[in-house]
């Protein structure tokens, strides 16, 4: 599952992919959010850990990443 997020004062966002549900990562943002003070902490597909202080966050976007393709191509 890829996970975008964007943060404040940030030029970009941070995508990471998780092996986590869709509904996981939702209670878990949620869960963040009900604490003002909150810490989102998520883990990527290789167990590496991301932490974003929630009032810094502006969206969390949850989906199925997009492959990119480069090139030509027959479909």
């Amino acid at each position: 599952m890829e996970v975008k997020i964007g943060v404040h004062n940030a030029t970009r966002e941070l995508v990471i992919e998780s092996n986590q549900s869709p509904k996981d990562i939702e209670s878990t943002v949620r869960s963040a959010l009900s604490d003002p003070n909150g810490l989102l902490d998520l883990a990527d597909e290789r167990g590496r850990r991301l932490l974003v202080r929630t009032e810094h966050l502006t969206y969390v976007e949850i989906g199925e990443p997009v492959e990119r393709r480069v090139g030509f191509g027959t479909v």
